[in-house]
């Protein structure tokens, strides 16, 4: 690996001494978490620790309408968070040690349908998406907390849903990299439509490897699924980072058990 000199001088009571540092310019691969609706970074946090460790530069954030900014919650819009994405992502690919080139975003139900939408806007070379949620793409800009009822969303979220008619899936149907989709058994706030109908949307991703939790619910309320979906996440990424040629999807789920 080529390296690089950076000539220093060292400040030693009141004079100067001479210094060369002797680096790598490597790039880490970057990692943002994007929490769902009603969360915060807080659970992300100990699990961007364990992705770190592979030799990644992990950023985890507060969506607008949580934590700090919860006064937001019932005006804070899908737009307003979207913005938040963009400005997380940035922050991370304008770290020094982030290769911009080679970054990764990690999002559950809220946090994973605006992780698709951010394909179309930023360069994700790897989209991890546990529960995806979905939603219609009428009302925009109006309170995100208002759209479960203005959207019908248990019975739309039963229906099939063509990828033009979306702009989270139509996002998946142009992006090439690679994909990780997380499926809870029992979880009856993303039925397994939704998961589907991502899971067809991805037709131009490098490699879709799909997921199923055996006995988890949507938020993974066990803590011992908490872990499970982070081990799972974890040796993905392995997987990922050690450049595996694997091009195909993964069409047989894995039944994970915490």
């Amino acid at each position: 690996m080529a390296t690089y000199d950076e000539i220093i001088t060292i400040e030693v009571d009141g004079q100067q001494i001479s210094g060369t540092f002797v680096a790598t310019r490597a790039r880490l691969p970057g990692v943002l978490f994007v929490h769902g609706w009603g969360g915060s970074q807080q659970r992300y946090v100990a699990r961007a620790r364990e992705v770190a460790t592979l030799g990644c530069v992990c950023l985890t954030f507060d969506l607008r309408g949580h934590e700090q900014t919860r006064s937001q919650f019932e005006t804070v819009s899908r737009e307003d968070n979207l913005h938040d994405v963009i400005a997380a992502f940035d922050a991370l690919t304008a770290h020094d040690s982030v290769d911009a080139n080679a970054v990764a975003v990690v999002g559950s139900s809220y946090g994973g349908y605006l992780a698709a939408i951010l394909t179309s806007i930023r360069r994700v070379k790897w989209l991890a998406l546990r529960a995806p949620a979905l939603y219609k793409d009428s009302e925009w800009e109006l309170p995100k907390w208002q759209l479960k009822k203005l959207h019908n969303l248990d019975e739309y979220r039963k229906q099939p849903v063509p990828p033009n008619e979306s702009r989270a899936l139509t996002a998946c149907t142009h992006f090439d990299g690679d994909v990780l989709i997380v499926e809870s058994e029992y979880d009856f706030v993303v039925p397994h439509q939704v998961i589907a109908n991502y899971r067809e949307a991805c037709s131009r991703a490098r490699s879709v490897t799909y997921r199923v939790m055996a006995g988890a619910d949507h938020g993974l309320a066990d803590e011992s699924m908490q872990q499970a979906y982070t081990n799972l996440l974890v040796e993905w990424f392995r997987h990922m980072l050690a450049e595996s040629p694997v091009t195909s999807e993964t069409t047989v789920p894995l039944r994970i058990d915490g």
